[in-house]
């Protein structure tokens, strides 16, 4: 069984965490966050830590434990140092570029794809490589989920959008019958 919640939240220089109610608020130097637990689970900040307490000992309480505690670490990570997300461009003509708050794609279609960059995400773009900044995890997973749906990798050129991280197994063409 998992023991996320027992291990506290150090809290960084730069990230200011005020617990109001069963609300946490987070603030860091260029956004704020808050994270509200419904009572679920017994909060405490002491000594630079946040620490995360099951309200029972029904599996409901512990599971909502490990979550909250998980939520809580992935803000204090994004306020103080920031997700990014990475994707590569395969194929021939196929290009990205930032023109102003918009992503512009062209993904071999008749049109351009043009995707509006959300307020508080960075996106800059270098050769066939996106990179998206952000302070909010699930919202750049989000979004480079959403870019990459515009021309997923086929597995037989590789041509499309992926993960820089992400393998794409190759299939073999067809053969000739001689």
């Amino acid at each position: 069984m998992s023991r996320v919640g027992k291990r506290p939240i150090s809290i960084p220089n730069g990230v200011e965490v005020v617990l109001e109610g069963s609300k946490l608020l987070f603030k860091g130097a260029k956004s704020q966050q808050e994270l509200e637990t419904f009572g679920r689970v017994n909060i405490e900040i002491k000594d630079g830590n946040i620490w995360f307490a099951k309200s029972d000992d029904t599996p409901q309480s512990r599971a909502y434990w490990g979550t909250y505690r998980a939520l809580a670490n992935n803000i204090v990570i994004g306020l103080s140092s920031g997700f990014t997300k990475v994707l590569e461009i395969n194929g021939v003509g196929y290009k990205a570029n930032v023109n102003g708050k918009n992503l512009e794609l062209a993904l071999g279609f008749s049109h351009p794809v043009v995707y509006p960059i959300p307020q508080g995400v960075e996106m800059s773009v270098e050769k066939n490589t996106i990179t998206i900044k952000g302070s909010n995890k699930q919202q750049i997973g989000q979004i480079a989920a959403e870019i990459r749906k515009f021309r997923p990798p086929e597995p037989y050129k590789g041509k499309g959008i992926k993960y820089s991280d992400e393998v794409i197994i190759r299939k073999a063409g067809k053969t000739s019958k001689k």
